[in-house]
């Protein structure tokens, strides 16, 4: 017999901006950047499901140019978009970042320059970007899917991972290992920051509601402390699984516009990345994956982190892009498939199945539709008496069977 289900709304910290492009003109004119008039300005956008990355993107794009400057937007990406320069463009499309859109050519390439040197290693840099007067990056700071620090993921890393294309995310994966992320991460960026034409950083960080919640522009001198400031704020705003422990967790979607690992491991507690040490937590004994995000374009990576999935997820895989992604990041692991079933029903039962000595009925069972959104979502009837001493938890409505169609495929809420 299978858990009921009760319907759950979470309460995060809700900051937003209200106006994104009135709020990017003001924090690049506050952060009194070196651009002047007649500069080309290369901005960086990257591969990451950013919200409202369109917005960001092109209103930076309008005021440079209103300041007299020439702008042009670049793929800051890694091996992303199966790492080609069509892909990379493809990727940018999709998240509605054309030359229509934003008013300004859009340059790819895959060709690097070396531009310094970092813990004896080549320091590449973008080629398009390595020829223009300036370089703008524009990137999300939050917390990292693969280790813990001070600087995880955000503009410094977009410096070394973004900037570096292929060559560069290859080499500096493979340096993680020995010298650990933060390291690699901070030691490139300080010397991007030194020896390339760094103009400007504008971090974005997001609350618990995947939503815009603050935009800030920084000058070169001030990039560093200003994205420890906001990593500190990306943590505080993060949204997380209400319970721990978990017998089984049900993802009803992952994908890489999710999060680079598919699904957040900092909402799993599962690291993508086998090198660094990675707080458990929450404990999860069993994930079950339903399906792969069509933004994916058959990237599956991190598809390894999961213990049960369906027959239409692997069917989805495009498993060349997946294993670029991974075996780039050193992280193998991550591209493993696991116990397949041919419907929805089978792989929930499958896990079910394994928790122990406790019935199905009264196993602690959470169902999200991503770790992206957890501002609504379904536990079982398991956790009642913890809802009942949770203010931030609101039941919304009586406990629903967890149910499937005729065909095994869960029920929509």
């Amino acid at each position: 017999m299978l858990p009921r289900m009760l319907r759950v709304r979470q309460s995060f910290a809700r900051p937003r901006v209200a106006d994104i492009p009135a709020a990017v003109a003001r924090t690049l004119e506050a952060a009194r950047l070196p651009v002047g008039r007649g500069d080309t300005v290369a901005v960086g956008a990257g591969s990451r499901g950013i919200a409202n990355i369109d917005a960001v993107v092109g209103a930076t794009v309008r005021w440079l140019r209103e300041q007299g400057a020439r702008p042009f937007v670049f793929p800051a990406m890694g091996s992303h978009g199966g790492g080609t320069p069509e892909g990379q463009l493809s990727v940018l499309e999709h998240y509605g970042i054309t030359e229509t859109t934003m008013g300004c050519p859009i340059r790819a390439t895959m060709d690097v320059v070396q531009v310094g040197e970092a813990l004896g290693l080549p320091v590449w840099l973008d080629r398009y970007a390595a020829e223009a007067d300036w370089i703008g990056l524009v990137n999300r700071v939050k917390l990292h899917t693969d280790f813990k620090g001070e600087i995880e993921s955000g503009l410094f890393k977009m410096m070394t991972i973004g900037l570096g294309k292929h060559r560069g995310a290859i080499q500096y994966h493979r340096a993680n290992i020995h010298h650990g992320y933060e390291t690699v991460i901070t030691s490139v960026g300080r010397e991007v920051l030194a020896r390339a034409r760094i103009g400007f950083g504008l971090a974005v960080v997001e609350n618990g509601y995947d939503e815009t919640a603050h935009v800030e522009a920084f000058a070169p001198a001030d990039l560093e402390a200003g994205e420890r400031r906001l990593l500190k704020l990306a943590r505080e705003w993060m949204a997380r699984l209400p319970f721990s422990p978990i017998d089984v967790l049900v993802v009803e979607e992952m994908g890489k516009n999710i999060s680079g690992s598919g699904m957040d491991t900092n909402v799993i507690g599962r690291p993508s990345n086998p090198h660094e040490p990675f707080p458990a937590d929450p404990k999860i004994l069993w994930i079950v994956v339903l399906d792969l995000t069509d933004e994916s374009y058959g990237n599956a990576t991190g598809i390894g982190n999961a213990d049960f999935t369906t027959r239409r997820l692997v069917e989805r895989i495009d498993m060349k892009p997946t294993l670029i992604n991974c075996i780039t990041a050193c992280a193998p692991n991550g591209a493993k498939i696991p116990a397949t079933y041919e419907t929805d029903r089978e792989a929930v039962e499958a896990a079910l199945s394994c928790i122990g000595l406790t019935p199905p009925d009264r196993a602690r069972v959470v169902r999200i539709r991503n770790t992206l959104m957890l501002g609504e979502l379904e536990v079982s009837e398991a956790f009642a008496p913890e809802l009942a001493r949770r203010p931030d938890l609101t039941v919304l409505g009586d406990p629903v069977p967890l149910s499937f169609d005729a065909a095994g495929r869960l029920s929509a809420r």
